[in-house]
C-alpha cells in the first residue's frame, strides 16, 4: 500500500475561499485524492477548491461539521480507499506535518491518530488553550486513560474501524464522540506532535450554542464513566 494511493485528505468547509486552493494543493503533494466537502458555503470555497484539484461535494445548507466528515469518509469508501486524513479548511493545520501521521500509523499500527498541538510547534491562544485542554480532561475521564488533545481536527482515520461504530452527531462534538466510540470498539489512538498555525481567523464554532451541545453530548457518559470503568472499554494494550 502507498500512501498517496490508500489516503483521502477530507477537508470540511465554511466560507473558507482565502486559503483552501493553498491547502488543496498542498495536500495533493502527499495524496492523489482531496475531497473538500462544502457545508454551505456562501463565497467561492467550491470553486477554488475544484480548480485546484479537489473533488468537491457541496451542502446547500449547513448541515454541521460531523455531517460533513461523514459525507467525505462516504466519498473515500466507495473510492476503495483504506484511510482518510482530515483537515481544518481554516489554515491551521500545516500540510507539512502530513507524513508524521502516516509514519506514526506504520509504526503504531493505530487506527486513529490525532495531532497533538500541546507538544508540537506554535502558540495556542489562552481561551483556546483552557477550553481545549478542559475538554481534553473530560474525555480523559470518560475514556479511562490521557487523551492528550481530544479536539484536533488534523487526524488519520483508519476507515475500516467505521463499521464497528455508530455515532449520531452531526456538529462539531461528532470528533469527540468518534474518538470515544473508536475507543469503546477496541480501536487503537495515537497522538502526534503537530504544528498549530493561529493567525487573525474567526473560529466557526458558536461558542454557547456548538460548548451547550458538546456538554450535552457528554453528560451522559461523564455520569457513567465511574460505574463503568474496566468493563465497557477495551484496555489499551488489546486494542488492533
Amino acid at each position: 500500500m502507498t500512501w498517496r494511493d490508500q489516503c483521502a485528505v477530507v477537508i470540511p468547509c465554511f466560507n473558507e475561499e482565502a486559503d483552501i486552493a493553498g491547502l488543496v494543493r498542498g495536500a495533493r503533494r502527499f495524496v492523489e485524492t482531496v475531497v473538500v466537502v462544502d457545508d454551505g458555503s456562501t463565497d467561492s470555497t467550491a470553486s477554488f477548491a475544484a480548480e485546484a484539484g479537489a473533488i468537491v461535494i457541496r451542502h446547500s445548507e449547513r448541515n454541521g461539521k460531523g455531517a460533513a466528515l461523514m459525507r467525505g469518509f462516504l466519498v473515500a469508501r466507495e473510492r476503495g480507499l483504506a484511510h482518510v486524513l482530515c483537515m481544518d479548511g481554516d489554515g491551521q493545520h500545516a500540510v507539512a506535518d502530513i507524513p508524521a501521521f502516516f509514519e506514526c500509523c506504520e509504526r503504531t499500527n493505530a487506527g486513529l491518530i490525532i495531532g497533538n498541538r500541546f507538544e508540537g510547534k506554535g502558540p495556542m491562544p489562552s481561551v483556546r488553550r483552557v477550553v481545549n485542554l478542559l475538554m481534553s480532561k473530560a474525555l480523559s475521564w470518560v475514556a479511562g486513560e490521557e487523551l492528550p488533545d481530544t479536539q484536533c481536527g488534523f487526524r488519520l482515520l483508519r476507515l475500516s474501524l467505521l463499521s464497528a461504530v455508530e455515532t449520531r452527531s452531526k456538529h462539531f462534538e461528532f470528533e469527540s464522540e468518534l474518538l470515544i466510540e473508536i475507543i469503546k470498539a477496541g480501536g487503537r489512538v495515537a497522538f502526534v506532535p503537530i504544528e498549530t498555525i493561529y493567525r487573525s481567523e474567526q473560529s466557526k464554532i458558536s461558542p454557547v450554542k456548538d460548548t451547550v451541545r458538546w456538554f450535552s453530548w457528554l453528560l451522559p457518559s461523564l455520569i457513567a464513566a465511574p460505574f463503568r470503568r474496566g468493563r465497557s472499554l477495551v484496555p489499551a494494550e488489546q486494542r488492533l
